[in-house]
């Protein structure tokens, strides 16, 4: 048998090595989710209140969850190296002024100021994330979830790289920890982006994407057609793939073979996206679900450093700021490992729910679940030596709700629209994420004074009544997440008769055909 020639040798090594720099990206791209690791020491030292940082924190998270349609469309319209080339310059433009304004201390910079170049930040992890993801799912058409797992996975460890990192190179110094988010991550987001490019494929089944853009479709193509001049240079073919929807009809996140099937047997059911997508109730039954769980997670994960802080402060008002300032640094990464654990058990545990006729919302519920029991940890922890247990229990809950949440769009609005869909989805925890972190930060303040005397930390609000500082912000995120069980019981109800009506339809074509 005749082996594979040097062309395609040579294409294999570029796509594993486009994988090897999408994964790069992506362990750049979830910097946000570190923000409560920084932000109790930038606080103190530009002397803003919680609900000021928990402002300028909401403005990161608006920026990675808001660009999710506007990225969309440019990467799907230019290319993926566009969206990767706004993480460079992004990143480097958010992180650098928050760095200098943590160095000139109070006044240097305005609120408003600091809320733009957070929402930088966010924008820059958005595209540069997505783009990675493409071409990821471009470049491996017949092994899509796997590729695509590479970068996801790392995007959950993101927070915990960088933190761990900072705290070997610069312990205990944030000014350090901010310039290198600014070089370190725009560095390797930057070197990614020599490295990244959709390599024209030689399997025998290539998603293309229709003239007008909205559809794609499985078409059969000879080796010798593969093999062209255009497609050995990365011409038309090339071109066309970089164009091409981030998920195609092939898949392109863990657990699409299984989607695949479902559209063979409901062919009948056309593809949603755009404007029709807002007249349908499954997409509000999801918008909300994401909404609301996302919204829980975002509150604990931007204020687990506010969480440490006012429970060491009631444990031993003696403890030093540098020793609060690590144990931060832990729960953030305790946080960042769990989301890993979460978007792995997820996506495994959704496709093996496919495989044994169950529903993937079952994974919604075991999130939902978890971050219940979360928020009662919250409310009744009093010891900051357990404190590991919120950390990781939300982690593992927010990993658990993004790692089947883009299968659950795919099942229900089919995948030649997904990066405009999931972005349209992704623009729910915009509004719950303010709202939870707005009423969290609020909430701190009512219960802080300013630090008095000389020194350094003078002036700094202090909150030393443990739990109470902030445990009513709880009672809110738990009533969220009880809802979020409730509903998403509900949508697995919807769902069965969805499909048992299908079932009939398809029955009664069979029967008149």
């Amino acid at each position: 048998m005749k082996g594979p020639s040097p062309l395609e040798q040579t294409n294999r090594k570029a796509r594993i090595l486009s994988v090897v720099a999408g994964t790069a990206i992506a362990l750049s791209c979830g910097t946000n989710y570190a923000f409560s690791a920084w932000e109790p020491a930038f606080a103190e030292r530009l002397q803003l209140t919680a609900t000021q940082a928990n402002l300028i924190g909401n403005f990161g998270n608006m920026g990675m969850y808001a660009m999710g349609i506007p990225g969309g469309i440019l990467i799907d319209s230019k290319g993926p190296r566009w969206g990767v080339f706004i993480g460079v310059i992004g990143l480097a433009v958010g992180y650098y002024p928050l760095h200098t304004a943590y160095d000139k201390g109070e006044g240097s910079m305005s609120v408003p100021v600091l809320c733009f170049f957070s929402l930088m930040t966010g924008i820059a992890s958005c595209t540069a994330f997505s783009a990675a993801l493409k071409v990821c799912a471009l470049n491996w058409p017949q092994h899509r979830g796997t590729a695509t797992a590479f970068p996801l996975s790392a995007f959950g460890l993101s927070a915990f790289f960088w933190t761990t990192l900072s705290s070997l190179l610069f312990p205990n110094d944030t000014s350090a920890y901010l310039l290198l988010l600014a070089i370190g991550a725009t560095t390797l987001v930057f070197i990614g982006l020599i490295f990244l490019r959709v390599v024209p494929t030689t399997t025998a089944y290539d998603a293309v994407a229709t003239d007008d853009g909205t559809s794609n479709r499985l078409r059969r193509t000879s080796s010798h057609s593969r093999h062209s001049s255009k497609a050995s240079t990365g011409g038309e073919v090339g071109r066309e793939d970089e164009r091409a929807s981030l998920v195609s009809s092939d898949g392109s996140v863990p657990g699409d073979m299984e989607n695949i099937k479902a559209h063979a047997v409901h062919h009948h059911k056309p593809d949603i996206t755009g404007w029709i997508l807002l007249r349908t109730p499954k997409f509000w039954q999801l918008w909300i679900i994401l909404g609301l769980l996302c919204g829980v997670g975002l509150m604990t994960i931007n204020n687990i450093g506010n969480d440490a802080r006012a429970l060491w402060y009631h444990y031993d008002p003696s403890v030093s700021h540098d020793f609060i300032q690590g144990r931060q640094l832990i729960h953030v990464g305790i946080l960042s490992l769990g989301s890993f654990t979460g978007r792995l058990c997820s996506g495994i545990g959704s496709d093996w729910l496919i495989h044994h006729n169950s529903s993937r919302f079952w994974t919604l519920v075991a999130s939902a679940s978890i971050f219940t029991i979360a928020q009662m940890v919250a409310m009744t922890l009093q010891d900051p030596y357990m404190l590991f247990w919120l950390s990781s229990l939300t982690g593992l809950a927010y990993g658990a709700l993004f790692g089947v949440f883009p299968a659950l769009v795919a099942d229900a609005f089919g995948t030649s629209g997904m990066a405009i869909n999931w972005g349209a989805m992704t623009l729910a925890p915009v509004v719950t994420g303010n709202v939870f972190n707005l009423l969290y930060g609020s909430i701190l303040d009512g219960n802080s004074v300013k630090k008095g005397g000389k020194g350094e930390h003078s002036g700094e609000l202090v909150c030393s009544a443990g739990k109470a500082c902030y445990s009513s912000a709880y009672w809110v995120t738990l009533v969220a997440s009880i809802v979020g069980i409730c509903w998403t019981l509900w949508c697995i109800r919807t769902e069965k008769v969805e499909k048992l009506r299908d079932g009939r339809e398809v029955e009664g074509r069979e029967h008149e055909g």
